[in-house]
């Protein structure tokens, strides 16, 4: 596998990663080392499985085959849960907020994966619930500060405009406390001015909250624009890795976007 040349240790390491569904190979013996503080995209045409490979390091589908290790410690066969308390927080291309509760509260929600209190406690509102409970709407309307989102704060979140819902549903994810945060097409929808402010937030949060990111984008100003390293599936396999400049140049790359016709015609 080649790798980006960096000194700083990998943090995720996924090896031979495989899913089947029935008779389809929806991904097959992907690879990828991402070093901590990366900043990588994995790119492809629909259908090449890049999707199914993020569903696989969160949990939601288990590999048919490969490992996938954050800091030495295999994510294989953890429910999403224990895969988020562990520092992978992910978005998604269509966006997830809880659409009828405020901005304060859907950033709340994800601080509560940290609370000092028992079921017993939560039931009843008594010993340590009220103190934590006032601590991690603190904690929460601090983070919705460093998203220029704290005047939004009593607002519903389906009524907030898109491009603030996208930045609502980032910092969602960061209040988990990842060390790895997974952007799935964060600019799709998103207008030119939107897209801007978002590679900036990106390469904000990265060095900010010292995050690994990799991130699926198919708009290719995005991902030459901000990304470290590329890697390129089609069909799900790996068919080429690089620098921006190296994925814009191979020619296995540009046939599996405009297909081999256009590009002996070119």
């Amino acid at each position: 596998m080649e790798t980006a040349p960096t000194s700083a240790p990998p943090l995720l390491v996924i090896d031979n990663l495989t899913k089947l569904f029935g008779g389809l190979r929806a991904v097959s013996e992907f690879d990828i080392e991402i070093p901590e503080q990366g900043l990588y995209g994995l790119i492809g045409p629909n259908g090449a499985g890049k999707t199914t490979v993020f569903n696989m390091i969160t949990g939601v589908y288990p590999p048919t085959e490969g490992s996938i290790m954050l800091a030495g410690t295999s994510l294989v066969g953890l429910p999403s849960h224990i895969i988020t308390r562990k520092g992978v927080a992910r978005t998604f291309q269509n966006i997830r907020l809880f659409q009828n509760l405020t901005v304060l509260d859907n950033v709340r929600v994800a601080y509560h994966l940290h609370v000092g209190y028992n079921l017993a406690e939560s039931m009843t509102r008594l010993g340590r619930f009220n103190q934590q409970e006032r601590i991690q709407s603190d904690r929460a309307q601090d983070f919705l500060a460093v998203f220029n989102l704290q005047n939004r704060r009593d607002e519903i979140a389906k009524n907030l405009p898109y491009g603030e819902q996208r930045r609502l549903e980032i910092a969602r994810a960061l209040a988990t406390e990842p060390r790895v945060l997974l952007l799935d097409e964060p600019a799709a929808g998103m207008n030119p001015v939107e897209t801007d402010n978002l590679m900036e937030l990106i390469h904000f949060i990265r060095d900010r909250f010292n995050l690994t990111i990799l991130l699926i984008e198919h708009q290719m100003r995005v991902v030459m624009g901000i990304c470290e390293w590329i890697t390129v599936m089609d069909f799900g396999q790996v068919i080429a890795r690089g620098t921006a400049r190296d994925i814009q140049n191979n020619d296995r790359v540009i046939e599996a976007y405009l297909g081999k016709r256009l590009v002996r015609g070119l």
